[in-house]
């Protein structure tokens, strides 16, 4: 076989799997910052009443929604001041904080599903009404999709799943181990913290695609 014949193969190759690639339905990418989500009770400690969170703008998610209100994180080492309240109140207090603010902060957030907050550490939670110290909580969350159960099957994925997710750009990367997430009440986007953004050079809105 002569170079060129090698050539042109490998250009037909590649072409095939840039078509493919177009193809391919993408998922939105949404860049979370740090936040907090707070209990019921903790709202009522921090703020003085259980009704004192506000709806300042709607998230991509349906029902969710980022407050007007915020709370200073107090750790070890340093404190992180105006970090912005998600809503409605949940069952348990999370703290949602990127590596480097652990830094920051002088804890050291394990990387996390939502939800699984059991031996993470725990930190003061700071409100203009009063002061809450948490003994769990802390998070790195851990990359994840939501998908409607019409985007699973779309997709031929099942709540659970893990999957690699290949972001274009001028960093262009492979996420793995993208936990996915499926619920009637979801919208698709995946989401990832500032510091995998960074690292890939990725803004709000840019698309990814599913590899399988």
């Amino acid at each position: 076989m002569t170079e060129e014949q090698l050539a042109e193969i490998i250009g037909l190759m590649v072409k095939d799997t840039l078509e493919q690639m177009s193809s391919q339905p993408r998922i939105p990418i949404g860049v979370s910052n740090r936040h907090i989500h707070l209990s019921p009770e903790a709202v009522e400690r921090l703020f003085g009443s259980k009704d004192a969170l506000t709806q300042m703008k709607e998230l991509s998610q349906p029902g969710q929604f980022a407050c007007n209100e915020t709370v200073t994180l107090i750790g070890p080492k340093g404190t992180i001041e105006r970090v912005r309240i998600l809503g409605p109140a949940r069952g348990e207090t999370q703290v949602e904080i990127s590596l480097f603010d652990g830094f920051t902060l002088g804890v050291n957030p394990p990387i996390r599903d939502s939800g699984d907050i059991e031996g993470t550490p725990g930190i003061i939670i700071q409100g203009p009404r009063g002061q809450l110290r948490i003994s769990k909580g802390v998070i790195a969350a851990a990359r994840h999709i939501h998908m409607h159960t019409s985007d699973a099957q779309l997709f031929g994925v099942n709540n659970g799943d893990r999957v690699k997710i290949q972001v274009d750009g001028p960093r262009g990367m492979i996420l793995d181990n993208v936990l996915i997430r499926v619920s009637e009440k979801y919208r698709l986007e995946m989401h990832i913290d500032l510091d995998e953004a960074n690292a890939g050079h990725v803004r709000n809105g840019q698309t990814g695609i599913l590899l399988k």
